[in-house]
């Protein structure tokens, strides 16, 4: 527990934390709204309700007097993607948290294990070289996930030292599998021919693109968001346990390694999944987290749905930024989060070794 600090603003009191929670509610409807409104094309709020009860309703509640192309950009383009962001932002807080739980460092993010790099090496070889072309629109998630599945077994492999996996040695074979896997993938875009569509394809969808959003993609990473939630709230005491350290937690009862395995499966999951349909994002899982865990303090309980709600709400205006920011082009969401996490991440790192007394 000592890579945790206390809570800057500590909600002791039930209802505090519920007051934060509808506070936070009521900033990702805020977000929602200002998403479904700004972009290159600017939609009018009376348009947006009209169009959103007609398609909710399945019949013309409002009679149509919008053109057809307002209706489309609308429903069949912003909506899923806005309902994508908040799922991906989400889901990525999840990760972090899982993470950091399983490290014990409160600087750990999803990407820690080279999930992410294995992820974009699966992901780049399918827009390369077609590879499961016959899956259509899926092939890129299913490469992703495919990569995600290889990179952290190879992580697992290496860290397994007498048929234990320590903390430290997760770590560092995550981050030589995640070097491995990022050379994998420059090889491939650096030998296919320079200003190919593939390559510009490949090279924007690393950066973090939720341009590709659609209704099917959405409920393909909302389902496995869903499932993994469940499971995480599920082992929300075994988590607060697991910070105390292994042996506190063997002591009561809890089967560690069994829990870490758990945990590497769910972010892998969870991981591979988010990153097929956006692309990498990074520092999201890193942030997120800390600084909610810095509000609510480290019980999982309240973690747990506080980040969501922060870390949904934190893409959806990080979409809201890539899209309107060089308007009518668009500028990868991974280039907006990293301009907010990066200094965070500076300014974590600058506190911790202050408080070393380095």
């Amino acid at each position: 527990m000592a890579a945790f600090k206390k809570s800057i603003f500590p909600l002791q009191k039930r209802g505090q934390y519920i007051t934060f929670c509808l506070i936070m509610g009521l900033v990702v409807l805020l977000s929602f709204v200002l998403a479904t409104k700004l972009g290159s094309v600017d939609l009018e709020f009376p348009t947006i309700w009209r169009v959103v009860v007609n398609e909710l309703a399945g019949k013309e509640v409002y009679e149509v007097t919008w053109e057809t192309s307002t209706e489309s950009i609308l429903w069949g383009i912003r909506i899923p993607r806005i309902l994508t962001a908040f799922i991906v932002g989400a889901g990525l807080s999840l990760c972090g948290i899982l993470m950091q739980a399983l490290t014990k460092n409160s600087l750990a993010d999803p990407y820690v294990l080279g999930i992410s790099q294995g992820a974009s090496a699966g992901a780049v070889s399918v827009i390369m070289y077609g590879y499961l072309s016959f899956l259509g629109g899926y092939g890129t998630m299913v490469g992703a996930f495919a990569g995600a599945v290889i990179s952290i077994f190879l992580a697992t492999k290496i860290a397994t030292i007498r048929n234990k996996i320590t903390a430290t040695q997760l770590v560092l074979a995550g981050i030589a599998v995640s070097a491995l896997f990022g050379a994998i993938t420059n090889l491939m875009i650096y030998h296919t021919k320079t200003g190919s569509d593939k390559v510009k394809t490949a090279t924007y969808w690393m950066m973090g693109s939720l341009s590709g959003a659609s209704w099917e993609k959405l409920k393909y990473v909302t389902i496995a968001f869903i499932l993994c939630l469940i499971m995480i709230l599920i082992l929300s005491r075994k988590l607060d346990v697991l910070l105390l350290g292994d042996d506190v937690a063997v002591t009561v009862g809890v089967n560690t390694d069994q829990l870490k395995m758990v945990i590497i499966i769910l972010a892998t999951l969870l991981t591979g999944v988010i990153v097929s349909v956006s692309g990498t994002i990074g520092f999201v899982g890193l942030t997120i987290p800390h600084i909610t865990r810095s509000i609510v303090g480290t019980k999982h309980s309240r973690l747990i749905p506080a980040s969501i709600l922060v870390g949904g709400a934190f893409l959806v205006f990080a979409d809201i930024i890539s899209r309107v920011a060089v308007a009518p082009e668009e500028l990868p969401i991974g280039v907006v989060s990293a301009f907010v996490g990066a200094p965070f991440f500076l300014y974590l790192m600058r506190r911790a070794h202050t408080k070393s007394g380095g």
